[in-house]
């Protein structure tokens, strides 16, 4: 659910929005138009530039990469996810030396580029005598990375539930841990379900980081693949179709899910008679 995050925009902000969207879209009409010119004059549209990629061989290793991409992306969610609702538990403890170093964790590594923690792992932590094989130099600053994003949306959506169901579980004879767990959180989950959908989005792009480490994901096996056949802009085109149709599936999938969500009804304000 957007309104999680954000407020709902308001009918000034959505006509900007619309403005902003149409003229996004002609600008980038106009762009594909220029580039499917400039292809066309270098000679880069002929029919025997393309023709290898209707080979299964080709296909077979992009798919390849593009498992490398998913199980990468699958296993750092799972580890994001994980810690980034023992943060948002963290940040939501009724005690302070809980909620502080949750709060400094969040805060801190929001504001560190993923890169950045791909060159810790892949520079600084060896000099330490921590070397880790290569799937976990991506995954590990990826988790790390996105938990903090992660903890922010279970936060979000505890937040979210009514504070009634709180204190029905605890007028019933509940702990606060025991409400958290068979009440607030069930329907947090619920809440938070596109959110979460759309934020892997986000990290299944991020995976794309595994070019740095030499991980083979989908698009180091496209430059591998690019540097083999010579194909560089049509292998690039490959890739970035095969992003395209991944991505726009998990997007529409995480619009499904919010249709899909129940609206929460604010209550509406009444006027004080004179």
């Amino acid at each position: 659910m957007s309104d999680l995050l954000f407020d709902e925009p308001g009918p000034r902000a959505r006509r900007r929005i619309r403005i902003a969207t149409v003229v996004g879209a002609v600008a980038v009409v106009a762009l594909l138009v220029l580039a499917v010119r400039q292809f066309a004059a270098n000679g880069q549209l002929g029919a025997d530039r393309w023709q290898p990629y209707a080979t299964w061989p080709m296909w077979r290793y992009l798919f390849g990469g593009l498992w490398s991409t998913v199980l990468a992306a699958v296993v750092s969610a799972a580890l994001a996810m994980a810690a980034g609702l023992a943060l948002a538990l963290g940040r939501l403890s009724l005690r302070r030396w809980v909620r502080a170093p949750a709060a400094v964790y969040v805060e801190v590594v929001r504001t560190v580029p993923a890169l950045l923690l791909v060159y810790v792992v892949l520079f600084a932590l060896p000099r330490y005598g921590l070397d880790l094989p290569l799937f976990w130099k991506l995954v590990v600053p990826l988790a790390v990375s996105n938990a903090a994003a992660f903890a922010e949306i279970f936060r979000a959506g505890v937040l979210s539930v009514e504070r009634g169901q709180s204190e029905a579980g605890l007028a019933v004879g509940l702990t606060h841990g025991q409400t958290m767990r068979m009440i607030v959180l069930p329907q947090a989950a619920r809440r938070v379900l596109p959110s979460i959908v759309s934020q892997s989005v986000g990290l299944l792009k991020d995976t794309s980081l595994g070019f740095v480490v030499s991980y083979a994901e989908l698009l180091y096996s496209g430059k591998v693949l690019a540097t083999y056949n010579g194909l560089l802009i049509q292998t690039y085109i490959v890739v970035a179709v095969i992003y395209l149709v991944v991505n726009a599936s998990l997007s529409k999938l995480a619009r499904t899910l919010e249709a899909r969500q129940p609206r929460t009804r604010r209550p509406r304000r009444r006027l004080a008679r004179a």
